[in-house]
């Protein structure tokens, strides 16, 4: 036989092989079986707060918690024996609720985008049903007093902090507006009961505890006004403790989610420090307006009251072109026995909340001289002042701190959320194809509410979650694909 024959001969057959192993190769992958290791994951529980809920754009809704991290968990793990996932669904897609009929609760946000926006300002986040036409939100249809029937895989309780959670009595109506939680109210399995008792009635054989967030987060949302205060650290080391140590108390395993900075989150990076436009004209009639507070400094420097520095900090001065807003800021030097109010200019190290973008440059009773940020400044709750800034990030050092020893004690799984949140919004990750951010919602990661995440940045965390499960105990729950999850839902959801 002629040698180049021969060689042809066989490349065919060890071609024909290659063929063959690659095909047996790609049946093995497929028939791969999906496995729990040494978890159980028969009875999964989710317990927290919004994050674990699935609230995005501002809402509970539908679709949104279907898309929620433990949801999207909890289907992986059916594949390894997983039990069914219930979850209190809402009655719509509209978000928000009603008490006796009367609404309680928003619908959620949606992005409205005027193809000719005058002011530019007008394509904004705005409530389901409204336009710059229509200033009234849509009815919701879920009725608080309407008690949905359990008991419920998913116990994410929006609003509720660690302490919440082990509180008897959280689901009572007769409790409501300070002592329950309506969420809670429409889905305990009795009035007396707490979120806790409710989770380990149905004996979980595994976990997920994502809380913490909202023991800071009111504070950072109310501009530390002092309305909703930061949970004390022992307390909150106190209540963790509790529900970690009741949760394993059966035997379950599980995995515990930390909290990451709310300051770095889209709520509070969106609006600009600086965003009042102004003419040379009006520049000069403003600063008229603060003559007589801008001399009081000078004066309250001359007599050595505060320096320099603080007097040319709290100057307020406009000029032709880009400005920034006027704010209260309780942390100077109180000036009040002179007749002196504590303003200042803000500065790129202020942090203005998402919610003051409709606010600002609003007026006050149909008055064109009482311009809110410009002649009347800005309240402690729009904002966030280094200060404020500072013990938002001592106290959830301090949290996160507390979980850390919890994982190390425990053993349990453990995603490193404040991390993921970090890498967010420094440089951005990957997700499949696509690129997730910090920026409100075209980023990918955050809603319109610049807080809580997209269905597709859920999709992402509860990977990371499945990943950790994976590493801690043993098993392979396939991840999800980040193209089956959007990042905005339409306002004709419904």
């Amino acid at each position: 036989m002629n040698t180049q024959y021969k060689w042809m001969l066989l490349l065919l057959i060890f071609g024909s092989i290659s063929c063959d192993s690659d095909d047996e190769a790609s049946t093995a992958e497929q028939e791969v079986a999906i496995i729990s290791g040494t978890a159980d994951f028969s009875k999964y529980v989710s317990v927290g707060n919004s994050l674990a809920a699935g609230f995005t754009d501002g809402a509970l809704f539908i679709t949104g918690q279907q898309n929620s991290m433990p949801n999207i968990v909890a289907k992986q793990m059916a594949l390894a024996g997983g039990g069914d996932f219930n979850q209190p669904l809402m009655s719509d897609n509209i978000g928000g609720a009603m008490i006796a009929g009367i609404p309680v609760l928003n619908p959620r946000l949606y992005f409205y985008s005027d193809p000719n926006p005058e002011p530019p300002s007008e394509s904004r986040p705005r409530l389901l049903g409204t336009t710059p036409e229509n200033n009234t939100p849509e009815s919701p249809t879920t009725e608080i007093t309407n008690i949905v029937s359990g008991p419920f895989s998913n116990l994410g309780v929006p609003g509720a902090k660690s302490f919440h959670l082990s509180v008897s009595g959280y689901g009572n109506m007769a409790g409501l507006p300070n002592l329950a939680n309506p969420y809670f109210v429409r889905m305990a399995s009795s009035a007396t009961t707490s979120v806790l008792e409710d989770a380990m009635g149905q004996n979980p054989t595994f976990f997920s505890l994502w809380v913490g967030g909202d023991d800071v987060l009111g504070y950072a949302l109310s501009g530390g006004d002092g309305t909703d205060l930061i949970t004390n650290e022992t307390m909150f080391s106190q209540s963790y403790s509790t529900l970690v140590t009741t949760l394993v108390s059966g035997g379950a395993k599980g995995v515990l989610l930390n909290i990451p900075d709310i300051t770095s989150m889209a709520h509070f990076t969106t609006v600009p420090y600086n965003p009042i436009p102004m003419d040379e004209a009006t520049s000069i009639a403003i600063n008229q307006g603060y003559a007589m507070y801008n001399a009081g400094l000078l004066q309250a420097e001359g007599l050595g009251v505060i320096s320099e520095e603080e007097r040319k900090k709290r100057t307020i001065k406009f000029i032709k072109g880009q400005n920034a807003v006027v704010i209260e800021d309780e942390s100077l030097t109180d000036l009040s026995v002179s007749g002196l109010p504590n303003y200042r200019h803000a500065t790129d190290e202020d942090l203005l909340l998402l919610s003051s973008s409709s606010f600002i440059g609003s007026v006050v009773g149909g008055n064109p001289l009482l311009v809110n940020g410009v002649s009347v400044p800005l309240e402690d709750k729009w904002v966030l002042i280094p200060a404020e800034q500072e013990e938002v990030s001592i106290a959830i050092s301090a949290f996160n701190s507390v979980i850390d020893t919890t994982v190390e004690q425990t053993g349990l799984a453990f995603v490193d959320i404040n991390k993921i949140f970090k890498e967010i919004s420094e440089e951005g990750v990957m997700f499949d194809d696509f690129l997730l951010q910090d920026k409100l919602v075209f980023g990918g990661t955050y809603s319109l509410d610049g807080v809580h995440p997209t269905a597709r940045g859920y999709a992402f965390l509860a990977n990371k979650t499945i990943e950790s499960i994976n590493a801690t105990y043993g098993s392979n729950l396939p991840v999800v694909k980040a193209e089956e999850y959007p990042i905005f839902y339409s306002p004709l959801l419904r």
